[in-house]
């Protein structure tokens, strides 16, 4: 049998441990081959690939990124874009495909299965871990660590000063990051997508944390929205999965909070940072695990399944039911952490 794998959407730290997970096992236990999809759908649609074998993915496992390459391409959105897709299956001798990506690339794999006939596996990519067939996704762990020491070392520099600091993490409609990281990093405010805040209530917990002599710090969610506005936009312009760019709310909300306050009020925004370097342990063994459990579903053609965290055990779940419904967070946890505001 010969696999294709391929990386889609935003890129993030795991990629390659699932990478070499099915490569190991797949060559090693089943006398597989296996052959990359470079960049993404955009691969499979443009017939891009590279040779995937053991030496290609030795060494990187601690590395972030992805060796495929990613993209956002959509092939329904693509001229032809199936009947590419199927043709460099047959070209490439490809036998089964495994996807490893987000909400919107795992959709793609759960549409070719089931329309199509081409047999996939998908394998739970994303920061946001806003998959709802899944406990965690990994580059979540990740992307939790690097926004929480941001925000210790946010801490001492806002305290010297005596200033707000506002921290804007991602999170388009889910915010899982902010909250981790802030519950983590002891900060005054979180806001989230799932709950639109109110200003006067943002500004009373900063002006609270001033009176007891301590400089506040604002954790907010890409995506978060006051209860009279809406998202806060970095353009207009769409993708191929009709996502628009988010970013700018920390800035916005920085200029509310200094205006109405009279503090001083500065803003870091993570982006992509969040997205960098070399993945965390748990996210290494999650994301390997993943790798391994998804090339035994090929193995069994237990196809159009996608393998998820359940517990401590890697389960199957239907990729159309994993791709669904977004896990959102609950507003019983939100007000559960919401001890810590101001």
């Amino acid at each position: 049998m010969k696999v294709g794998v391929l990386t889609g959407g935003g890129d993030c730290p795991g990629l390659n441990a699932v990478i070499r997970g099915v490569v190991r096992k797949g060559d090693q236990e089943y006398g597989y081959g296996f052959i990359g999809f470079k960049d993404g759908w955009r691969g499979a649609v443009e017939g891009v690939t590279v040779p995937l074998d053991i030496p290609a993915v030795r060494g990187i496992l601690p590395r972030g990124g992805t060796i495929l390459g990613s993209s956002r391409t959509n092939p329904f959105k693509v001229e032809d874009g199936v009947r590419r897709i199927k043709e460099n299956l047959t070209k490439y001798e490809v036998d089964a495909l495994i996807a490893i990506g987000g909400e919107d690339t795992l959709g793609v794999a759960a549409k070719l299965y089931e329309e199509y006939g081409i047999p996939c596996v998908g394998v739970p990519k994303t920061i946001d871990n806003d998959l709802s067939a899944t406990d965690y996704t990994f580059g979540f762990d990740t992307a939790v660590g690097i926004a929480t020491e941001a925000i210790d070392r946010l801490h001492t520099t806002a305290e010297s000063h005596m200033r707000v600091l506002v921290v804007e993490v991602m999170g388009r409609h889910a915010g899982w990051i902010a909250l981790h990281s802030g519950l983590a990093g002891g900060a005054n405010v979180i806001l989230i997508p799932e709950q639109r805040f109110d200003m006067d209530q943002v500004c009373a917990w900063v002006a609270s944390r001033f009176t007891a002599s301590y400089a506040p710090i604002v954790v907010v969610a890409e995506g978060a929205m006051p209860k009279d506005g809406d998202m806060v936009l970095k353009d207009a312009t769409k993708d191929s999965f009709g996502h628009v760019r988010l970013s700018g709310v920390g800035e916005w909300l920085a200029k509310e909070i200094e205006a109405r306050t009279g503090k001083e009020a500065r803003t870091t925004v993570l982006g992509h940072i969040q997205r960098g370097g070399t993945p965390s342990a748990f996210d290494r063994w999650l994301a390997t695990r993943f790798g391994l459990h998804a090339i035994d579903a090929v193995r069994d053609r237990d196809f159009g399944k996608m393998v998820a965290l359940k517990g401590t055990d890697i389960v199957r779940v239907p990729i159309a039911e994993a791709t669904a419904k977004l896990k959102t967070v609950d507003p019983a946890l939100y007000k559960e952490v919401g001890v810590f505001f101001g």
